[in-house]
């Protein structure tokens, strides 16, 4: 058994955020285990660029409201206790509403290789409001 020291919180770079976000690293699972947890928070308008994972990704909503959107989809409105998953390869976006904070716990695991995620363009105003 191994007690882990919680990490600084760490702030969601330009080039995958829009707005204020800041995640903390819960598990970074080390070989064989390729498990990946983050906590992530989102300010009022905060949102994540389109991105894809490689395996997949589950979100469980903690706090606030949220949205999320799949290319080609509508925007949805998310809150605690759901949760979401989605599928390998499916190009998404997620954040807060425009009037609330959003936390959620973020799950997913590595591939055997090649890069955990795919990072795409930011989510532009209008996008983000085209609800």
């Amino acid at each position: 058994m191994e007690i882990l020291p919680k990490h600084p919180s760490v702030k969601g770079p330009a080039e995958m955020f829009t707005g204020d976000v800041y995640f903390d690293v819960i598990a970074k699972g080390e070989e064989p285990s390729r498990m990946r947890v983050n906590t992530v928070r989102f300010a009022p308008c905060a949102r994540t660029a389109w991105h894809s994972h490689a395996v997949g990704q589950t979100l469980h909503v903690t706090e606030g409201v949220g949205l999320i959107q799949s290319r080609g989809g509508e925007i949805t409105e998310i809150r605690p206790g759901e949760t979401i998953y989605t599928p390998p390869g499916e190009w998404h976006w997620h954040g807060a509403a425009p009037d609330h904070f959003m936390t959620h716990i973020a799950m997913w695991e590595a591939p055997d290789s090649g890069p955990e995620s795919e990072w795409g363009d930011l989510v532009t105003d209008e996008e983000y409001n085209n609800r």
